[in-house]
């Protein structure tokens, strides 16, 4: 029996590196895949999987759109490609919670396995709405581990601006290391600037 597998972190801790590695693993062994990322994520190209340890480079098979029915996406792409072996989801968080039903149909019903990965919560330590409806239906949930700069397990995806975090705006704003950096608990709750990089 397929399930649905969630890999959550703070950033850089991963989680696109690790996915393009299981990709990578299903096509040595000759086994299809249907790589899907929310059109959100435009950092690297709305269309391109690129992690931040660089070297990696993955054009996606298709956007994943608010209106997107995933039942329907898996099941044209199983009647048109044949036989699919993984559907590998990344930046899983900006899911509808209604897209993370119809992924949970497609492992339950298509007997295909799913796998997700993304952030647990946003700069204010909230849930994003695809990452809540994860923890509470997957099968299977992993937290991958990155640390903050004292060394720490981070937690939290800290917005900053000018070395210091900030705690209020909207919860969306597409951005990488200039934007966002990965935290302890502790440090996200000091009010003190962040250590600058030497």
């Amino acid at each position: 029996m397929a399930k649905v597998y969630f890999r959550y972190a703070a950033m850089n801790a991963g989680k696109s590196t690790q996915l393009l590695q299981v990709r990578h693993n299903y096509h040595e062994r000759h086994q299809r895949t249907l790589l899907l990322k929310p059109h959100l994520d435009n950092r690297d190209g709305e269309d391109i999987i690129k992690p931040r340890i660089g070297g990696l480079v993955a054009k996606v098979d298709a956007l994943i759109y608010p209106e997107t029915n995933l039942c329907t996406l898996v099941e044209d792409d199983r009647r048109t490609k044949g036989k699919l072996d993984c559907v590998l989801v990344d930046e899983a968080q900006f899911l509808t919670p209604g897209q993370v039903r119809q992924l949970c149909e497609v492992a339950d019903f298509q007997n295909v396995p799913v796998m997700c990965y993304g952030l647990r919560g946003d700069f204010r330590a909230e849930l994003f709405a695809g990452s809540a409806a994860l923890m509470a239906l997957a099968d299977d949930i992993e937290e991958l581990k990155t640390i903050c700069w004292c060394g720490k397990k981070a937690t939290i995806n800290a917005r900053v601006l000018d070395g210091h975090v900030l705690r209020e705006g909207p919860q969306l704003l597409i951005g990488g290391n200039e934007t966002y950096t990965a935290l302890c608990r502790k440090h996200w709750l000091l009010d003190a600037p962040l250590p600058t990089s030497t």
